[in-house]
């Protein structure tokens, strides 16, 4: 990544024309052949950008440009629509470039895959005295987030979300009367597990004869493994 506070002016064409006039900005210049141009507010949001595919070439200013104090410009072209932007450099403040490697991504904290694994460690928090039989249990039409075994007979389908409704709960009865149908796992009670639910799903889940079970994310995790943690 090539990061750039310069002095410029810069001028995009294409499905819509843009200029902004001298002023001293960042350019950022990733690795995936992206120019984005920030001024020093509005937050993250750039000036103007343009995305991959596209291509940056330096040029050298015609005689006015230069004679008017331009440096070189930067021309940065998109590979498919032919859009262009021009970036009139008149000086230079600033000029670095950093490898950062390959990025991991982004791990948020309390996904739905959070909250399952830690139910799943924590199946007290549905009932007393149930056991895990699988997470994502296989069905024809897609896996049940968690199959727990009833020590009083039968079995109970959870599905967990971060926020809960009306399309969580038809999901659930659809896996419910699927895994009635199976007599190794009838009968099969219905547990809809979310941080959040919304009251038309749980009017909806009452009529359909499920559960509802709001979770506490944040305890849950101080609990994790059943063993309590300092962070």
């Amino acid at each position: 990544m090539r990061l750039v506070i310069a002095r410029c002016s810069v001028d995009y064409t294409g499905r819509l024309n843009a200029h902004l006039p001298l002023a001293t900005r960042l350019l950022v210049h990733k690795g995936d052949g992206s120019l984005l141009v920030h001024s020093d507010g509005g937050s993250y949001k750039p000036l103007n950008w343009m995305s991959p595919p596209c291509t940056l070439t330096v040029e050298e200013p015609d005689a006015e440009s230069a004679t008017a104090g331009v440096r070189e410009h930067w021309r940065v072209t998109h590979a498919k629509t032919g859009d262009a932007l021009l970036v009139r450099i008149y000086e230079v403040l600033h000029d670095s470039a950093h490898e950062l490697g390959v990025d991991p991504g982004l791990q948020k904290d309390g996904v739905e895959a959070d909250l399952q694994r830690l139910l799943a460690e924590q199946v007290d928090v549905i009932g007393d005295g149930l056991t895990l039989v699988r997470r994502e249990f296989p069905t024809a039409i897609g896996p049940v987030d968690l199959l727990l075994r009833n020590p009083s007979g039968g079995t109970i389908a959870v599905e967990v979300k971060r926020r809960g409704d009306i399309d969580g709960v038809e999901q659930l009865t659809r896996y419910l009367d699927l895994l009635n149908r199976d007599p190794h796992l009838a009968p099969v009670a219905g547990v809809f597990a979310a941080q959040e639910i919304k009251p038309q799903a749980k009017v909806l889940a009452g009529d359909r004869g499920i559960r509802c079970v709001t979770l506490d994310y944040e305890g849950m995790k101080g609990t994790e493994s059943g063993a309590p943690r300092l962070f």
